[in-house]
C-alpha cells in the first residue's frame, strides 16, 4: 500500500510538472527596432499576443499584428497598412519544441540558457529560426523567458521588403533597414 501511494504521488507532481503554461500578456514584452537614415533607431512594441506551451513542449506563440505600437499613430497605421497588411496578414505566429525536461530540471531561482528551433510564420512567409532564450525559474508556477541575444529578422526573408521601401516612400526617408532586430521578455504561468 505504501508502494501504491508513493507512486501515486509522484505521477501527480510529474503531471503537473509537464502541464500547459500559458502566457501572460499583460507582464510580457516583445519589442523590436526599427534604423532609419542610416544611424537612428527607434524602439516599437506588440501589445498583443497569446500563446503557450503545451506538456508535449510545443510552443505557439500568436502576435496580433494590428497591435504595434510605435508611439506614433500615424506610423501605426501605416504599418500595418503597407508593412504587415493586416487586412490579409491580422498575426503572425511562432511555433518551436521545447525541451520540458531542460525546463524542469531549471530549480526555483535560477536561470539557465537554451537554443531553440522555431519557425516564424508571418505575411504568408515561413523562417526557419535559431534563438538563444534565458529561461529563469521563479517558482514551480512561473517562467520568465527572455531573448539571450536579440534576434535579427531580415525582412527580405519573411516578404516584407516591399512593404519597408513604402514605408521609407511615405517618410521621406533615405533609408529604413531590413535588418530588424527583436527583444522578448515573456512571462509564463500554470
Amino acid at each position: 500500500m505504501k508502494r501504491f501511494l508513493i507512486t501515486v504521488l509522484l505521477l501527480s507532481v510529474a503531471g503537473s510538472a509537464f502541464a500547459e503554461w500559458t502566457l501572460d500578456n499583460d507582464d510580457s514584452r516583445l519589442n523590436f527596432i526599427s534604423i532609419k537614415a542610416g544611424n537612428i533607431a527607434e524602439l516599437h512594441q506588440f501589445r498583443s499576443f497569446s500563446g503557450s506551451v503545451d506538456e508535449k513542449g510545443n510552443l505557439l506563440v500568436d502576435i496580433d499584428l494590428t497591435s504595434v505600437d510605435t508611439s506614433i499613430e500615424v506610423r501605426d497605421g501605416r504599418m500595418r497598412e503597407f508593412l504587415f497588411e493586416t487586412d490579409t496578414y491580422p498575426s503572425a505566429q511562432l511555433t518551436a519544441a521545447i525541451d520540458m525536461e531542460a525546463i524542469e530540471d531549471i530549480d526555483e531561482g535560477d536561470s539557465g540558457v537554451m537554443t531553440v528551433d522555431a519557425n516564424l510564420a508571418i505575411h504568408g512567409a515561413s523562417l526557419p529560426l535559431s534563438i538563444e532564450v534565458l529561461v529563469s525559474r521563479l517558482d514551480d508556477d512561473e517562467l520568465v523567458v527572455s531573448s539571450f541575444k536579440p534576434l535579427i529578422v531580415n525582412a527580405a526573408d519573411v516578404d516584407l521588403a516591399a512593404g519597408v521601401e513604402k514605408l521609407r516612400e511615405l517618410a521621406g526617408l533615405p533609408s529604413i533597414s531590413l535588418a530588424v532586430p527583436v527583444t522578448f521578455n515573456l512571462i509564463f504561468e500554470h
